[in-house]
């Protein structure tokens, strides 16, 4: 049994004893931190969108965004396609934020205001941008 320590010892002096990086070569505090992307690039964005989607989308635009989520039988007029709207980010962030009522849309479709934070929102907008067939933006 003591000896299969011995080589798990000589490890652990030898890396105790290595001689630390030059500066040049440490971690960025994001790279420390694990992140791949940078917090504010557009990819990250769309990445913590698609998150919000998941979250709170998913049930009644369905996986693929199409609007045939597991709830989606349930609604008339049934959720968007969001794939292939040709609605602009700025309409997008609307009536996520006041709901579909609000816009002379679905009454089905909820507000979220009171449950997203406005970076939650925009987010979700850019994830929306990215899986778009229309790309439509502002």
């Amino acid at each position: 049994m003591r000896r299969g320590f011995a080589p798990l010892v000589a490890l652990a002096l030898a890396v105790a004893a290595a001689p630390e990086a030059p500066a040049a070569e440490k971690a960025t505090p994001q790279a420390a931190a694990g992140a791949l992307l940078p917090r504010d690039s557009v990819e990250a964005a769309a990445f913590r969108g698609s998150l919000v989607y998941a979250n709170y989308c998913v049930t009644c635009h369905g996986m693929n965004a199409d609007g045939n989520g597991r709830a989606a039988r349930l609604y008339t007029p049934r959720p968007a396609n969001l794939r292939a709207s040709d609605k602009n980010d700025a309409y997008a962030s609307l009536i996520i934020r006041k709901g579909g009522a609000a816009l002379g849309r679905s009454e089905f479709m909820p507000t979220w205001e009171a449950e997203l934070t406005d970076e939650q929102i925009r987010d979700l907008v850019s994830y929306l941008r990215t899986i778009n067939v229309h790309k439509a933006a502002n």
